[in-house]
């Protein structure tokens, strides 16, 4: 099985990493300093969950790694670099199986799209409050609100390419941009999610799947624009 720093290095591999000016610190080399960093980020993804990017405080990451501050500023410079790290170890689990890398022409492209939407809501679940963090840190630090366009843009490219797809079978208007059909349909999905799991969790998340599958079916052109023909 995979240990922390495994998974986290396979995911970096997989996926761009999102940068932030004030991350400028080179990776560790060794294996120690690599279990050092991830610990590190690990402490971190619980005092950030739960004091949030404006209430957290170092001492509260050194204390929950079990490390000195000296040892911190050994891996990470403040506490922008060290959620900088935090939200690229997370970013490959959000970067979801979704419509931009299932090609299998066999499959029902809603059903895709519904998986799609059904792991990234799940991946939400799992880090609720790390995304409820990183909103904050967009409020207030410029390099962490580009990071939210950049980690926004990875999305919106890969499932692009998808809706081109679909224009070049006729499934969709051909006259749209996709790449601002992507980031809109995309946006509604991210919100939805921000609402129905990091704000509160009076919405049924497995329905709330079942709705945004359907709009996102029609905005498309997969599913009749008349719901008489579904009877």
């Amino acid at each position: 099985m995979e240990d922390a720093q495994s998974i986290s290095d396979r995911r970096h591999q997989e996926e761009p990493l999102l940068r932030h000016p004030a991350a400028t610190e080179e990776l560790p080399t060794s294996e120690r300093g690599k279990r050092t960093r991830q610990a590190l980020i690990e402490a971190a993804k619980v005092v950030f969950a739960r004091d949030g990017y404006i209430g957290a405080r170092l001492t509260d990451i050194t204390a929950e790694a079990g490390v000195s501050t000296g040892t911190f500023y050994t891996y990470f410079g403040s506490k922008e670099s060290i959620m900088a790290a935090v939200v690229n170890d997370v970013m490959g689990d959000m970067m979801h199986p979704g419509v931009g890398r299932r090609r299998d022409e066999d499959l029902d492209p809603l059903e895709v799209i519904r998986e799609g939407h059904r792991a990234y809501m799940r991946a939400y679940e799992r880090y609720a409050g790390l995304m409820v963090a990183f909103e904050q840190a967009a409020t207030v630090d410029p390099g962490f609100a580009e990071m939210r366009v950049a980690r926004g843009d990875l999305f919106g490219r890969r499932n692009a390419r998808r809706i081109q797809e679909f224009q070049e079978q006729g499934l969709f208007n051909d006259a749209l941009d996709p790449w601002l059909v992507a980031l809109a349909l995309n946006s509604m999905v991210s919100r939805m999610a921000y609402r129905a799991i990091a704000l509160g969790n009076d919405i049924d998340v497995d329905h709330l799947v079942d709705v945004l599958t359907e709009l996102w079916g029609r905005a498309l052109g997969l599913i009749d624009a008349d719901p008489q023909d579904a009877d």
